[in-house]
């Protein structure tokens, strides 16, 4: 399957990493200004179903205007000390999606991904790329620990189960980003839990072949 390019950006700005997957090569870059379009269509332009699929509170989400000045916020800077941090997901160059990373202490830090483009979300782009990702929050920043924080109805986060545990389910009042209160699981990584991630992606790699 190849995937399909999202119209308008294709950015040269160097990988942070890279790897091959079964839809072509798949690279983790700083986000940039360029991208921001995208993510905007995915938030505003994909329908109803699926934000309530995702859970999204419409007025945390708020205005295409809100979401474009929170993206250009987390466009990374190089300072050790910002807040909000997200990187672009490629396919074959062509933007696919985005990670956010959110910082508030050392041991409380959430991770956010989306796979923007539909016809890559069954692929198993975000599994073989999930140590990457991992590896480059822990490289951006100085955190202890990231937090996965998945509505319990989202199946589709359930390849986390391939590298870590869940380590609680809980209702959360005021869950991080612009979800909904509801029920979560939350799974924990820690910066010395990186090496064994590359292990576990070497073991899924294997049963795709």
């Amino acid at each position: 399957m190849k995937a399909q390019p999202q119209r308008g950006v294709n950015s040269r700005r160097p990988a942070h990493a890279s790897v091959d997957t079964k839809v072509g090569l798949a690279e983790l870059r700083d986000l940039g200004s360029e991208d921001i379009d995208a993510i905007v269509r995915f938030w505003y332009g994909s329908g109803d179903e699926l934000l309530d699929f995702l859970g999204i509170d419409r007025s945390l989400l708020g205005t295409v205007e809100d979401t474009r000045g929170r993206f250009l916020h987390a466009i990374p800077t190089g300072d050790p000390d910002q807040p909000n941090i997200a990187f672009a997901i490629t396919v074959n160059g062509q933007f696919a999606g985005y990670t956010l990373l959110n910082r508030y202490t050392p041991g409380i830090n959430y991770s956010h991904w989306h796979i923007t483009n539909p016809e890559l979300r069954a692929s198993g782009l975000s599994t073989a790329l999930y140590p990457y990702r991992i590896k480059t929050y822990f490289d951006a920043a100085p955190i202890d620990r990231l937090i996965h924080q998945t509505p319990t109805r989202n199946i589709g986060v359930r390849m986390l189960d391939w590298y870590v545990p869940v380590a609680e389910t809980c209702y959360i009042e005021r869950p991080d980003e612009v979800g909904l209160p509801g029920e979560f699981h939350l799974w924990y990584v820690f910066r010395e839990d990186i090496p064994g991630l590359f292990e576990t992606a070497k073991r899924y790699r294997a049963t795709q072949s």
